[in-house]
């Protein structure tokens, strides 16, 4: 009897994969039974870091370099842990705390601290409650929240503005949440600097009540960053065009080693009488990439707004992820708000800093030293970790090929892959695929 019911049920299976492959209003079954559900997904194209990353480590050439990566890395290439960081660790660690939910917008403590890291301890909106500030998973979460509230909360022209160029993610998280984003001018390749005028005269055509990102410092990817006195008449101009700020600050610190420096773009907005959006990461500044540690920040103009903005906010991440991680954010708590802590955290990111700095420096000498009749000022103009080197396609490519240099096509290195003991090879070899 058994036997039977066997035959039977393989009968009716047989029966199902003949059909299914003569009918196309069927689920197909392969012969092993299983459904291709997602057979019309269609392959999404390769990372691009990943694929120059993949590359890198296929070479065997031992003078290989990979000026790629996104983090930092000290002179002796390696991923680099804060001191600040080690001793955030230790005293988590003995103080034995438990692995409860946090909060949804999380801690309070720590909400507070990165607050008043942005806006300056004594800032008004701290002072008068008007911010709405919640935990986030790093920059790219803080953005994802901010930019999914508007689609459904911001009541004037769902439309964003970006610079050109921006951050890879940030038109690919328009496009997952249907955002319209469009350009403006920022980045003039002529002089590898920043487009004041070409900025300027965009953004005043820009209809009012529309979003506008803006990158705090250390612009990515091209290095360039407004000085104070462009970042006065951009000011001047969004608020003109009753324009929406949204700021991603995820290197603060990072850029001149000087976290109040780096913040002073958005104080700036903030004292001229904008409502500011803020996303912030710590994974550049703190070196903690992998922990998702970042906060989102709305002002909002009073206490009540702030509450009420706070409520749907908590509502969209309930849905989300229901809770913030704990142990970043606990880290960058302990650095913020413990005072020696926080005074080794400021060397340690001025050390990072620094390292850049003199990297740029060197670099631009050993090309200029090698004889190159090209303009290399861009290389100490830009700052932060990464630099537009103005190289073309094509002399990348011959970087690649005859020196064994990985970076991107559009000539973006990470300056944290360059060190002492690679810089001059690498100022050679752009001295020979230049001049």
């Amino acid at each position: 009897m058994k036997r039977q019911i066997n035959e039977s049920i393989l009968s009716v299976w047989r029966h199902l994969l003949t059909s299914c492959e003569n009918s196309p209003h069927l689920p197909c079954l392969d012969r092993r039974f299983l459904c291709t559900w997602w057979s019309n997904v269609q392959m999404g194209p390769p990372d691009v870091i990943l694929g120059i990353t993949e590359a890198y480590k296929r070479d065997t050439d031992p003078k290989k370099v990979n000026l790629g990566v996104g983090a930092y890395r000290d002179d002796e290439g390696k991923p680099f842990v804060l001191p600040s960081v080690r001793k955030a660790e230790e005293i988590l660690h003995k103080k034995a705390l438990n692995h409860e939910y946090a909060p949804i917008g999380g801690e309070a403590t720590y909400t507070d601290a990165v607050a008043k890291l942005a806006f300056g301890d004594d800032s008004p909106v701290i002072k008068n409650k008007s911010n709405c500030t919640v935990q986030t998973l790093s920059g790219t979460g803080a953005l994802r929240l901010g930019l999914e509230f508007i689609t459904k909360h911001y009541a004037k022209n769902k439309e964003i503005w970006m610079p050109t160029p921006t951050w890879g993610n940030h038109p690919q998280i328009c496009n997952m949440l249907n955002l319209p984003h469009k350009k403006y001018r920022y980045f003039d390749p002529k002089t590898n600097g920043f487009d004041l005028q070409g900025a300027l005269e965009d953004i005043s055509k820009i209809p009012e009540g529309s979003i506008i990102l803006l990158h705090a410092c250390a612009h990515n990817p091209t290095g360039v960053d407004p000085k104070p006195s462009d970042w006065e008449q951009l000011s001047k101009v969004v608020k003109d065009r009753k324009l929406f700020p949204f700021f991603d600050m995820a290197y603060q610190g990072f850029a001149t080693g000087n976290v109040d420096n780096d913040a002073f773009a958005v104080r700036l907005f903030v004292k001229e009488g904008h409502q500011v959006t803020l996303a912030q990461s710590f994974a550049k500044n703190m070196g903690l990439y992998g922990e998702r540690a970042g906060a989102l920040t709305f002002l909002c103009g009073d206490a009540e707004s702030a509450a009420k903005v706070m409520s749907q906010v908590k509502i969209m991440v309930r849905t989300m992820y229901s809770n913030p991680p704990l142990y970043g954010a606990r880290l960058v708590q302990e650095i913020l708000t413990a005072p020696d802590l926080r005074k080794q955290w400021l060397a340690d990111v001025k050390l990072m800093a620094d390292r850049i700095i003199s990297m740029r420096t060197q670099l631009r000498a050993g090309i200029e030293g090698a004889g190159n009749k090209n303009s290399w000022r861009h290389i100490t103009d830009q700052i932060g970790m990464f630099c537009f080197t103005g190289l073309k396609p094509e002399q990348v490519e011959r970087l690649t090929k005859d020196f064994h240099i990985y970076l991107t096509k559009d000539g973006r290195i990470s300056v944290a892959g360059i060190s002492s003991k690679n810089v001059n090879y690498i100022a050679e070899a752009i001295h020979k695929v230049t001049a």
